[in-house]
């Protein structure tokens, strides 16, 4: 983990949940993904045309992580459409290294250390917090569905991460590899929408196609600097790492959303990012 990787990993934490933010701002879910999924496939046919094209061993782990991706986008739309932004999107994503570390040991042979093991503990305190700290006294029902597909969000983010990070290895081009994920993960949200939405779709997507593009920017920049870190470090720590998005997500929500997040839930949250810190030790 050299200081030009943390700030590349950095750098992508702040644009993912910009992207993510994004996303939940378009109320309409199906038009919000459609315009990130086919911003992102224009942007990855364009790279396409201009970086070498990724080797032969790559393509199974590509095509197991665009349908990977297209299941990340549906339980992530599932979730926002179910929840606040400030709530969904800290357990999404605080879930994810969690797995990260379970997956990256038992394929990628990258075995947790002692450090590691105890920021996992102290992550998943954190990540419990997140998801129920309000719901004692408030008289409100705990949103179990919500929760339930931000977590299933979080397994899908880690599988992808595991299926990338060995892929993007194998593969000898990280944005090659960046490029061919988009085409293929990009195409299915947009035939689906213009499926369900028939005529409508674009009268429905045309006032937010600025900001809708904006996000497909974001995300591909956001990934693709994560997929070149994978080449150079190793997993678990760069998906840790990552997640400190958490706290910039919490700030999203709360300045900009206009959701209440509250001291207690933003020292969770906190609690899940010292976890993440954890896991960095490698010693």
């Amino acid at each position: 983990m050299t200081p030009l990787v943390i700030s590349a990993v950095l750098l992508a934490a702040v644009t993912h949940a910009s992207w993510n933010a994004i996303a939940h701002y378009i109320k309409d879910q199906l038009v919000s993904f459609t315009l990130i999924s086919g911003g992102g496939l224009l942007i990855g046919l364009v790279m396409a045309a201009f970086v070498p094209f990724p080797a032969a061993a790559a393509w199974p782990c590509l095509a197991l992580s665009a349908a990977l991706h297209v299941a990340y986008m549906l339980l992530l739309m599932r979730s926002f459409t179910l929840g606040d932004f400030g709530q969904m999107y800290p357990i999404a994503r605080g879930t994810a290294p969690l797995a990260v570390t379970a997956l990256a040991a038992v394929f990628a042979d990258e075995i947790p250390t002692g450090w590691q093991l105890a920021g996992v503990a102290v992550a998943c305190t954190g990540l419990v917090g997140v998801a129920l700290w309000g719901i004692r006294g408030s008289g409100r029902k705990p949103q179990w569905a919500a929760i339930g597909a931000a977590l299933a969000t979080g397994l899908a983010i880690a599988l992808y991460t595991t299926v990338d990070g060995l892929g993007v290895r194998a593969s000898g081009t990280s944005l090659g590899y960046v490029a061919w994920l988009m085409v293929l993960e990009g195409i299915a949200i947009p035939v689906y929408a213009l499926y369900r939405r028939r005529g409508r779709l674009a009268a429905q997507v045309r006032p937010y196609a600025v900001r809708g593009f904006a996000g497909a920017a974001l995300s591909v920049a956001a990934y693709g600097l994560v997929l070149w870190a994978q080449t150079r470090a190793p997993l678990a720590p760069i998906a840790a790492l990552r997640e400190s998005s958490i706290i910039v997500g919490a700030a999203i929500g709360a300045i900009f959303l206009k959701e209440r997040f509250g001291g207690p839930r933003i020292a969770a949250a906190g609690l899940m990012v010292v976890g993440i810190g954890l896991m960095l030790h490698t010693s």
